[in-house]
């Protein structure tokens, strides 16, 4: 029994060994989602498109000029996205990177509850004060309910009437069609998800093969 377990156990360790190589795949595909997003934002920022009132932000952002903090969140948007896209101090940009979403999630989307997008027809069981809701259980709820709020409710009602008057006024299987029509929610979804993967970058690096930061470690050594 004991000579199964260590082969098991020796076995594990080789997978994993050559599994340990393929960090930089990870971190590769991690990167490549998360630039983009980074520099859109931060030239949204950096053009004055993407913008908010200096009393949204969090202290100590707050105290600073609606300019400087802008400014600052822009560009560290902006060249964390080319710098993480390169997998060049990775490590490093990844912690103002995740800052930058914690700040997003606290002071523009946290009061929207969870989802991105608003579902589009909530179960009856979300439903507050519904006989459904009275007979499910505890557990059935959080299924079904973990992107259900008042908000996205109320917004599953105004995308049925929009949609109604599309089905009157316009083609609707051609406006409906690539994809079925949504109504935006603003919840912390995106942010936390991509705070999780700055995160993830943070322990991982750039990763072996695919980053800058992998050939210069082996040029400084």
């Amino acid at each position: 029994m004991n000579q199964l377990i260590s082969t098991v156990g020796d076995l594990y360790d080789r997978v994993f060994f050559w599994v340990s190589h393929l960090d930089g795949a990870v971190s590769l595909i991690l990167r490549l989602i998360l630039a983009p997003v980074m520099i859109g934002a931060g030239w949204e920022k950096i053009n004055g498109t993407n913008w908010l009132q200096a009393d949204m932000l969090p202290f100590p952002l707050s105290i600073l000029p609606t300019d400087v903090s802008w400014f600052l969140a822009g560009w560290t948007e902006f060249l964390g996205g080319i710098f993480i896209l390169f997998g060049l101090a990775t490590r490093l940009w990844a912690i103002p990177l995740a800052f930058t979403m914690v700040i997003a999630a606290t002071s523009v989307h946290w009061s929207n509850g969870w989802p991105a997008i608003a579902p589009s027809s909530p179960p009856a069981v979300c439903i507050p004060q519904s006989d459904a809701m009275a007979q499910s259980s505890v557990f059935e709820r959080y299924i079904k309910c973990y992107n259900v709020n008042e908000r996205t409710i109320e917004a599953s009602k105004r995308l049925a009437r929009a949609k109604d008057v599309l089905r009157e006024h316009g083609n609707y299987r051609y406006l409906n069609g690539s994809g079925g029509i949504v109504k935006l929610n603003s919840g912390i979804e995106f942010a936390a998800i991509y705070f999780a993967m700055l995160m993830a970058l943070l322990i991982i690096g750039g990763g072996r093969y695919f980053s800058f930061d992998y050939y210069l470690r082996k040029l400084l050594r």
